[in-house]
């Protein structure tokens, strides 16, 4: 593997030297297809989990490199990070699905039906995060929206709109720009404020988690801070 990093900078920067020691573990405590990277002095370790070992080559390439931009605060485009990105979005084809919660599984078929004519293939569906700073999330690896229990017993419209925020990001995956992922584009703007009494809810959602646990007022109202695609 470690030869396959230094293949990956080499692509990525044919004129410099990889002045790092690298190393590579395999991890069965990292969700699917998650990994990450770490600069100790002058390491790179790079974490992935188990199931990238059977991934093709190119791919993996592709991964590393993307993980080099993020540790390094580089820009560069290749052709494995596109290989890499592409896979990315297509795992949710693959992913294990399991049986959804009653409750978010109702409320998104009433979205599909609404926005999506249901087009969305039903994700795995989870009250998966006892969090008051993060809403609700839509990983791409396992297909899976997940949603901060602090809205089991909220006003469906609140839960409806969490959802369709991450069935937004399911619908129009992420663009990636030089090594960086773009998941809010301008197009992902323009459909969020297409559900119906958008403005209201975000600022209901505001109140709804003030009263929950006071967080600054930023720029843009809070709702901005808490979704995690």
């Amino acid at each position: 593997m470690n030869e396959l990093i230094e293949q990956a900078f080499i692509r990525l920067f044919p004129n410099e030297k990889l002045n790092y020691n690298v190393k590579t573990t395999f991890s069965k405590k990292f969700s699917p297809y998650n990994a990450n990277v770490k600069k100790i002095g002058s390491n790179l370790v790079f974490n992935l989990s188990h199931e990238w070992k059977t991934v093709n080559e190119e791919i993996r390439i592709g991964l590393i490199q993307e993980l080099m931009l993020k540790i390094l605060r580089k820009k560069a485009k290749t052709t494995n990070i596109d290989l890499y990105n592409n896979f990315i979005k297509n795992l949710h084809l693959s992913a294990q699905k399991t049986q959804p919660d009653e409750q978010l599984s109702e409320i998104f078929n009433k979205i599909n039906s609404k926005y999506f004519h249901n087009s969305i293939e039903r994700p795995n569906l989870k009250w998966n995060l006892n969090s008051r700073r993060r809403l609700a999330t839509y990983d791409y690896h396992t297909d899976t929206i997940n949603v901060s229990t602090l809205f089991k017993n909220a006003d469906e419209e609140l839960i409806a709109y969490l959802l369709y925020h991450e069935m937004l990001h399911k619908k129009l995956k992420f663009n990636n720009n030089s090594g960086r992922a773009i998941h809010h584009s301008k197009q992902f703007r323009e459909l969020e404020n297409m559900f119906e009494n958008q403005k209201q809810i975000e600022k209901r959602l505001n109140s709804f988690i003030r009263k929950k646990e006071p967080l600054p007022i930023q720029k843009f109202g809070i709702i901005r801070k808490l979704f995690k695609h």
